[in-house]
């Protein structure tokens, strides 16, 4: 039977950042997905965002890897030439109670590192952008925006470069441990085959749990629950009033930031995205309902009271695998090593959703740091 260092089953940013870097030190690192191509889902489905590090407790995953995450993804793409921009992000307050969050959030983005946040009166905001309505905001200089699939693009490039190989069209279907390892059988293109690993890492995303259902050892009582929630998009026709991201103020327990306006590399402004928890499935539903736009229209008018709803048209939408489920409060990322299942070389990563895209390299050093794989 043939044999390979590591298997990265899916080819998201996640799994793509972490083939990257245990491909430093392997010498044949194989990430395989069930698609035709790489970042197909959750990866090429988002906001474009590189967040700051603002909302997540401190001392949690999300927090730690989102703010060092940060710090390396744009050194990265500075020295990869990956089109970003640092534009910026305004989150704004409507009223006293949001005020009193927007402050709660300052305090909690400085104890995460995050120290270059600017409180803005609602005076100061009006100077600073007349289109927007609020009483207060949190200016974010560190936040930015990323040309996503060119990220990927040189993520795959740097772990072929190091001798990776991406297996498209190919499925998992279970795995069993062995000595020194994992016997992996997989799906590809029609052909079953096996392979034999001496890593294994579930990168899965949308399907993360069902993978980890698949492989013998891995007590289910350890494998979360998981949900599957729509956010949609809309496009906004012609020129951008805004410079910079705007955010209102989130919910205090809610499945996401709130229908925000964000950028591409183009310049073209978008808003989105919202919650809508759906049953997962094996085919994601991406279609965006015309109808959704009045619900839009009336929370985007909250901070852009002047929005010209014949400008808002639908533009696409994405799924995110939360652990948080409809009225949960914060949901951290879980990564299970063999410390919590028993099976050395075994890494699950569950509920990597937002901010996984900033912390994509973070969650890669902290993978081969969990497999005791050192860079070389």
């Amino acid at each position: 039977m043939e044999s390979v260092d590591a298997i990265v089953v899916g080819a998201g940013v996640v799994g793509l950042a972490v083939a990257a870097r245990l491909s430093q030190s392997l010498n044949s690192v194989l990430v395989i997905d069930k698609n035709p191509g790489f970042g197909e889902e959750t990866s090429s489905r988002n906001s474009e965002v590189i967040h700051a590090g603002i909302y997540y407790p401190p001392g949690s995953l999300k927090a730690a890897t989102c703010v060092s995450g940060r710090h390396w993804l744009y050194e990265y793409c500075r020295q990869r030439n990956i089109p970003f921009k640092p534009v910026g992000k305004l989150i704004v307050a409507q009223n006293p109670q949001q005020e009193t969050y927007l402050e709660e959030l300052k305090h909690r983005a400085g104890m995460n590192g995050v120290q270059d946040l600017v409180w803005l009166s609602g005076r100061q905001l009006q100077r600073f952008s007349p289109q927007l309505r609020g009483c207060a905001a949190l200016l974010s200089p560190s936040t930015g925006i990323i040309d996503s699939h060119a990220y990927m693009v040189s993520l795959l490039a740097e772990a072929e470069l190091n001798g990776a190989v991406l297996a498209r069209r190919t499925a998992f279907i279970r795995a069993k441990a062995e000595q020194g390892g994992f016997e992996v059988t997989l799906d590809a293109d029609g052909e079953v085959m096996a392979l034999n690993c001496r890593y294994l890492i579930n990168s899965a995303g949308l399907y993360c749990t069902k993978v980890a259902g698949r492989i013998e050892g891995v007590p289910a009582g350890l494998i979360p629950g998981l949900y599957w929630c729509r956010g949609h998009y809309f496009s906004y026709r012609g020129s951008s009033p805004f410079d910079r991201l705007v955010y209102p103020v989130p919910e205090r327990v809610g499945a996401g930031l709130g229908i925000h306006a964000t950028l591409d590399m183009g310049g073209q402004l978008k808003f989105g995205p919202d919650t809508q928890y759906i049953a997962s499935c094996s085919e994601p539903d991406y279609r965006v309902s015309p109808s959704l736009k009045s619900r839009f229209v009336e929370s985007i008018r909250s901070y852009f009271p002047n929005i010209d709803p014949e400008r808002l048209e639908p533009a696409y939408s994405g799924i995110r695998p939360k652990l948080q489920g409809p009225g949960d409060s914060f949901r951290d990322f879980q990564i299970q090593g063999a410390a919590e299942h028993g099976l050395q070389g075994l890494v699950n990563l569950y509920g990597i959703e937002s901010p996984g895209l900033t912390a994509s390299l973070a969650i890669a050093r902290y993978v081969a740091d969990e497999l005791g794989i050192g860079q070389p």
